[in-house]
């Protein structure tokens, strides 16, 4: 268990949340029928951005395959129309949030954590696990942050050589991750374009805003320098932490191994 804490944060999105895990009666709900497939954000599709919310309730269920997330009484399926399962209830509970906070319309793009689990289901690139760790590893040779590694200096744009046996460590502790955990941990070194600042994350060394606004430095220097254009910096600087916040509860979560206690969501 990498920390038994984060998923607890998702419990407290809404005020509503306690109805997200009513156990339909009468056994298994029915699956969505063909050609009602629910579209999703995913890297490759091209969804409509928003649609009318079809849904009253979120709830959900636990099946052979994991937990499920049902909108009414239709299961929930991904964009190759598998069944949308997850692995563990707290990351299930998130997900199931993350339906429920929608209003009359279901805004996709803001659906940080629905979409990483299609990816994990799917996996429409088809990379294995040694292929998602050498994405992540690539952001080395330009991560400008570092602590407590020795490197060379440079004089190239290109920056200093790293340590092979840098990049063995590093390697060997992403491979310790499962291949969810390691879609997240991918997600989030392309937000932040630093693996040390997403493993900083990971062991919970650093906080959301500390670690977006570590990976912004170049651009803050160039806001404070040439000046703040509120509509366009302030956006990007919300959606960031948005996708580093939704990418870093997913890997939290993916690496829970316990379930809910239900006792504690009665209080």
């Amino acid at each position: 268990m990498r920390s038994g804490a984060m998923w607890r944060s998702s419990l407290c999105l809404r005020d509503g949340w306690r109805r997200l895990l009513n156990r339909p009666s009468g056994g298994p709900t029915a699956s969505v029928g063909k050609g009602a497939n629910i579209p999703f954000p995913f890297r490759a599709y091209a969804p409509p951005a928003e649609r009318k919310r079809f849904y009253q309730n979120v709830t959900i269920t636990q099946g052979e395959g994991g937990f499920e997330i049902n909108l009414d009484h239709r299961k929930l399926k991904t964009p190759q129309a598998k069944l949308f399962t997850v692995p563990s209830e707290a990351l299930a509970i998130a997900v199931a949030t993350e339906w429920d906070s929608q209003q009359d319309t279901i805004k996709f793009y803001t659906m940080h954590l629905t979409t990483l689990c299609n990816t994990s289901l799917d996996n429409p690139t088809q990379r294995n696990k040694d292929q998602l760790i050498r994405a992540a590893v690539k952001f080395l040779d330009t991560d400008t942050i570092w602590y407590g590694v020795e490197i060379g200096s440079s004089t190239s744009i290109m920056g200093p050589s790293i340590p092979a046996r840098t990049r063995e460590v590093l390697v060997s502790h992403l491979a310790s991750y499962n291949m969810w955990a390691l879609q997240g941990i991918e997600f989030v070194v392309t937000q932040l374009k630093s693996v040390m600042l997403t493993l900083g994350l990971m062991d919970l060394r650093l906080t959301v805003e500390q670690a977006v606004l570590l990976s912004r430095l170049e651009e803050e220097y160039q806001i404070q320098k040439w000046g703040h254009v509120e509509w366009a910096h302030d956006y990007e600087l919300r959606e960031l932490r948005a996708r580093t916040a939704a990418g870093t509860l997913f890997v939290h979560l993916c690496s829970e191994s316990t379930t809910v206690k239900h006792k504690l969501l009665q209080e």
